[in-house]
């Protein structure tokens, strides 16, 4: 009976040790993968010229999503869009890191419902996130914060995240990461938990993802409706801390809400123009009437890279999407916001934005602008709007 006890333990033993490779050696790389793949394609053509011109510029991204996978951001992988490696390859100086808490099943543009089965529930199961993630959303956004700090406590990697307005200011090969919500929910409507996030490092924060929640409607929920009492609270304390306000996935209720309190700036981090540009993307994008209002009033637009923002993902697309966004918000008001490893399907990754620098060449867009959407609007956004 012992011998047979010891058999069992040990097939038990070996049981856990097999079901242990098949989800993180084979399971959750295989999601990883095909949720955020990019479109095989040869290697671009960039000219020399383009490239020396490229390598000159600040190149900075409003939106990506790398904290939310099992995949260690210090080691280049031929998975998803964004780590360390990649970003240096491709000249990338400031990158915003978004936190994902939570995402309904069933994932639409038109209509979520809040309290759908969480996938990211089962995501922060599967890759082992620490238990208190588990059942806990502003938990959740905390340890991908944690995840970001460790790779800035490390020297090898040359990240910074950027707290204060000084800390924007590094020597050249430095990377400066901004930590961002992706939706307010991790607040578990308390208001105090804006200064706990603060406290982590977060300084920039999204109102809602892809759901109505406690602040307000999202473009994609089933309410759709405006701030709710709480929700016009938490905007209050996040200017009064000078945490900027994204407002990419909320209601279009919600962003006349916010406009209408102050005379602040917001930006949009990952999107596109809807309009004559783009019509299907109605239900991802703002009417052109406040997309020139946030750009009257400093804010940003982020040029995302996926299918539902822009009619065209490849870099043409990407490129002439810019250009519109110049002609109807004006230069200064428009950025990259590429939205990469949010689960999106894109025809590049970080490492390759050269080939953006290109085609804003071919177009004949001039130097200046083409500086001013690659990076140096976010960095004035920054300089301006980040901490003392």
């Amino acid at each position: 009976m012992n011998r047979f006890l010891k058999v069992l333990g040990t097939l038990s033993i070996l049981a856990l040790i097999a079901a242990g490779i098949y989800i993180f050696g084979i399971l959750v790389p295989s999601t990883d993968a095909k949720m955020n793949p990019v479109v095989e394609h040869a290697p671009y053509k960039i000219s020399s010229s383009s490239q020396a011109f490229h390598d000159s510029l600040i190149i900075a991204d409003l939106h990506g999503d790398a904290l939310l996978w099992r995949r260690n951001p210090e080691q280049h992988h031929k998975r998803g869009h964004i780590d360390i490696p990649r970003l240096r390859a491709g000249g990338v100086d400031i990158q915003i890191f978004s936190s994902v808490t939570k995402s309904p099943r069933g994932l639409n543009f038109d209509g979520n419902a809040a309290d759908a089965p969480d996938d990211v529930k089962l995501l922060a199961m599967a890759q082992l996130w620490p238990v208190r993630t588990w059942n806990s959303i502003y938990e959740r956004a905390a340890f991908q914060a944690q995840r970001l700090q460790k790779i800035e406590s490390r020297s090898k990697n040359n990240l910074v995240i950027a707290r204060t307005k000084a800390d924007l200011n590094q020597e050249a090969g430095t990377i400066v990461g901004v930590l961002a919500t992706e939706g307010s929910h991790p607040l578990e409507s308390d208001l105090d938990n804006i200064q706990n996030l603060y406290d982590e490092g977060y300084r920039m924060m999204g109102l809602q993802h892809f759901f109505d929640n406690a602040l307000g409607g999202s473009l994609h929920g089933k309410q759709k409706g405006g701030l709710t009492d709480f929700g016009r609270e938490a905007v209050r304390k996040m200017r009064d801390m000078d945490i900027i306000i994204d407002v990419a996935h909320s209601s279009e209720k919600v962003v006349r809400d916010v406009l209408a309190m102050s005379n602040e700036p917001v930006i949009i981090s990952h999107g596109g123009i809807a309009g004559r540009h783009c019509p299907k993307s109605v239900n991802r994008n703002m009417p052109d009437e406040i997309l020139i209002e946030i750009g009257r009033r400093g804010g940003l637009l982020g040029i995302g890279y996926f299918d539902g923002a822009i009619c065209d993902i490849s870099p043409a697309g990407i490129a002439d999407t810019i250009i519109a966004a110049i002609n109807l918000m004006g230069v200064d008001a428009v950025a990259l916001g590429s939205d990469f490893d949010g689960t999106v399907k894109t025809t590049l990754d970080t490492s390759e934005i050269a080939i953006i620098t290109h085609e804003l060449r071919k177009r004949d867009l001039s130097d200046a602008a083409i500086r001013k959407v690659m990076g140096e609007n976010v960095k004035r956004f920054l300089e301006k709007n980040l901490p003392d």
